[in-house]
């Protein structure tokens, strides 16, 4: 009861002007807010990061208009530096923030204000450089959406209810669906006032498929602002990119253009070689910070001993994390991944003729949501003998089956690029990177699918890949994991570390000017030039 209470004090205090501002002077004296939101390294390291970047911005030229978006502490502090450094370049940078700590919890008021002072207070000591703006504090409630952006704020909304409880299927009725359509609808009214008054050159976002990051993305392309979207991966020092598109969409077209058809060096696939070794070994490879299986590769013959496969046509279906930003809005025939993997498991329960393997993703292990096991056993609670599923904690090496299957069966996993680097046919179900490259069967409907896939399992030797499609396989993976993602000094995870590592002056010298000076190009909008990037080596 008090702590309810609490929260009722807190809720009516919020409504009052300047209450939290007046707290914030009498009772914190400077000091961070005893909550998750905390900007402490950036902070920190400030009044060095400013210092660096006005003595890098003497005499640099003047530059575009830059509107950067973040919102919750840790993209705060990560587009903060950003700005920073684009500043430092001579572009006139204006940061916008929401103080939240979390997506997925409510928040009243008072506290919500209290973290806008202190992210103001913080976020004011780079006043010189870049210009801070809370969409917290912006009068949108009047504001009216045009159609197409209040269209975005609800399949924003949708993707988020998905990706926070990791399920397809989501009741517009539940509170993480409320909750995020208020936060989303605040956040396009503020963008969308913005974007009116001051429109920049361009405009930086991280993510920009999720939460408050999707819907000021969708703004700025509703008004035609060019706009830059990014991401990490599992790669230290490096980062990915897109222009005018959601960077988690990792579309590649422009690079395949300009590299298909080009044979790798020796050098080259030995490095490719070694880095798809390491992950069927589950073990950390080069900048790459994790392992990709929990338990080593033993073969495909004692897998098939585990199991008790035979000889006939044996089909691996790899399933995705669900609700993971790969998988969101990546259908192109089915309604969902779900409704995919329901259809393909009810058409094997009448094809004994073959046998057919679901790996659950290992990845499932770290989740809370739905498990696409459930989905197949609300389908069938029983297996029959020639339906085999591999659960995700399970000691099983995926590509312990990907060695021993005839066909393979993905959504929008990495397991089918790789499946198809093994020379299998790979039938993709779900709008990823590698579809429509070449090397893999891409149907657009049920009824092409299901035509396919038996034709294939009538004779699946007449479709595995030929060599020339193999070779196209490997040299995409080549491209995929070691050129589309381009340099940069600081990773969101372990920031200041790389921060450290890589200051202003450093990443700013000659020598870091040569190694990531064309990315921050890129992160301001000049188109990417795979060809010239290529030729140079990239």
């Amino acid at each position: 009861m008090k702590v309810a209470g609490k929260q009722v004090i807190k809720n009516l205090l919020g409504q009052i002007p300047f209450t939290a501002e007046l707290y914030w002077l009498m009772r914190q004296n400077g000091r961070p807010i005893q909550t998750r939101f905390s900007l402490k390294h950036l902070q920190a390291e400030l009044p060095e990061i400013v210092a660096q970047a006005v003595e890098l911005r003497r005499g640099a030229p003047s530059g575009k208009k830059v509107f950067i978006f973040a919102t919750l502490h840790y993209w705060i502090e990560h587009t903060a530096l950003l700005g920073i450094a684009m500043a430092a370049q001579g572009h006139q940078v204006t940061l916008g923030y929401l103080p939240y700590a979390e997506w997925r919890e409510p928040i009243n008021r008072f506290d919500l204000r209290r973290q806008n002072v202190y992210a103001r207070r913080v976020l004011e000591q780079a006043s010189p450089l870049i210009e801070p703006l809370s969409f917290l504090t912006m009068r949108t409630s009047l504001v009216r959406l045009p159609d197409p952006i209040m269209e975005a704020v609800r399949l924003v909304t949708t993707y988020d209810a998905q990706y926070t409880l990791q399920m397809e299927n989501v009741d517009p009725q539940s509170e993480i669906f409320k909750l995020r359509l208020e936060r989303n609808t605040e956040a396009a009214r503020a963008a969308y006032t913005y974007f009116k008054a001051n429109r920049p050159d361009v405009v930086i976002i991280p993510n920009g498929t999720i939460q408050e990051l999707g819907i000021v993305y969708r703004v700025a392309r509703q008004m035609g602002i060019p706009t830059v979207t990014y991401e990490f991966g599992d790669q230290r020092q490096r980062i990915w990119l897109a222009h005018n598109a959601e960077v988690m969409r990792q579309d590649t077209t422009a690079l395949w253009a300009a590299r298909n058809g080009t044979s790798l060096t020796a050098e080259q696939f030995e490095r490719m070689r070694s880095l798809f070794m390491a992950r069927q070994r589950g073990a950390l490879w080069e900048n790459f910070a994790r392992a990709w299986q929990g338990t080593p590769a033993q073969g495909g013959s004692k897998i098939r001993a585990e199991l008790g496969l035979d000889e006939r046509p044996l089909v691996l279906l790899a399933t995705n994390v669900l609700g993971d930003s790969l998988t969101l809005g990546r259908q192109v025939f089915s309604q969902s991944m779900a409704d995919w993997i329901e259809r393909t498991v009810q058409y094997f329960s009448g094809r004994p003729d073959s046998q057919l393997v679901i790996r659950i993703h290992p990845g499932e292990v770290l989740t809370h949501g739905q498990s696409m096991a459930d989905v197949v056993r609300q389908v069938l609670p029983r297996l029959p003998e020639h339906i085999h599923l591999i659960g995700a904690k399970e000691k099983v090496n995926t590509y312990d089956l990907v060695e021993v299957a005839d066909v393979g069966l993905v959504y929008t996993t990495t397991v089918g690029l790789e499946m198809a680097m093994y020379g299998a046919p790979v039938i993709v179900a779900g709008s990823t990177h590698y579809r429509g490259r070449g090397f893999t069967y891409d149907p657009d409907s049920w009824v092409n699918y299901y035509k396919l896939l038996g034709q294939m399992l009538v004779k699946p030797a007449a479709f595995k890949l030929s060599r020339q499609q193999v070779e196209s396989a490997w040299e995409y993976a080549y491209r995929f994991f070691f050129e589309y993602p381009r340099p940069f000094p600081w990773h969101l995870v372990r920031l200041w570390d790389d921060y450290k590592a890589r200051p202003l002056s450093a990443v700013f010298s000659d020598e870091g000017r040569a190694q990531y000076g064309d990315t921050f190009r890129y992160l301001l909008g000049e188109a990417v030039d795979w060809k010239s990037i290529l030729q140079a080596g990239a």
